[in-house]
């Protein structure tokens, strides 16, 4: 069976939002002592990826990862998934036992609860404004260090679900160019077959996960920064195009 009954689709997308509430309210007095201080970051990191088991797996999803390199510990990386899925930053979460710290939008620290947090721990930035993308360079700075890592989806949204891959915004490549990080390429899946947007759709299931050969940029230019975009471009494109799968929920949205 493809989805769920409505009323236990409906009730189960409850369940997620009750699981994200109460976790959040149960946790958040660890959650104000480990984000008051930068140096508290790695005790954050062992919590969080706890708390993303307990929304992954509470929901009742399992993972299935396929790596094509494995991550060096004391290195950083840049991470730069597809994005189709509120479970997108869950997944990654799971998959990295070193911190890493995300680049997001500066319009979700205006979500309640979550938002209070999340502008204490992410990078934000206003895309619109240069002087905050220059920000991001001078914190990005100060946070690598240590095996910590960033994460960035270069599509910079959550496209349609009609859509394989939106085109990439450059801010990720900008960044591991600057830095001389590898870039992670990762492909998901079923995120957006298992939990869409679309509140009356989804089930529990199997997240597929593919971590690519990393990509180096330590030799790299800002004049490459084009070549570098539309390479990793072409990895997560290629995969999701040949994943039957994805395919099929998207072109069945395409026929829809």
């Amino acid at each position: 069976m493809r989805f769920l009954k409505i009323p236990f689709l409906l009730i189960w997308r409850l369940w997620f939002y009750i699981l994200v509430i109460g976790s959040i309210i149960l946790i958040s007095p660890l959650l104000l002592v480990l984000t008051a201080k930068e140096e508290y970051y790695p005790a954050f990191w062992k919590l969080i990826r706890v708390w993303s088991k307990v929304l992954v797996y509470g929901m009742g999803f399992r993972l299935k990862v396929q790596n094509d390199q494995i991550l060096d510990r004391n290195k950083s990386y840049m991470f730069c998934p597809n994005h189709t899925s509120l479970m997108d930053p869950f997944v990654l979460i799971i998959l990295s036992k070193n911190p890493i710290v995300f680049v997001g939008k500066q319009e979700l620290a205006k979500i309640p609860v979550f938002g209070f947090f999340y502008k204490r721990v992410v990078i934000m930035v206003d895309r619109n404004n240069p002087k905050s993308r220059k920000k991001v360079y001078t914190i990005a700075k100060k946070r690598l260090k240590n095996g910590t890592s960033m994460a960035i989806f270069p599509e910079g949204l959550v496209p349609p679900e009609n859509i394989v891959l939106a085109p990439f915004k450059k801010g990720a490549f900008s960044l591991a160019i600057e830095f001389g990080i590898p870039i992670v390429p990762q492909s998901y899946y079923d995120c957006k077959r298992l939990f869409s947007w679309d509140f009356f759709k989804g089930r529990p299931g199997v997240f597929r996960t593919h971590q690519h050969q990393f990509i180096e940029t330590k030799d790299l230019k800002k004049e490459d920064l084009s070549n570098l975009k539309e390479q990793v471009f072409n990895i997560l494109e290629t995969a999701l195009f040949n994943d039957k799968e994805y395919m099929k929920d998207t072109n069945r949205q395409n026929n829809g």
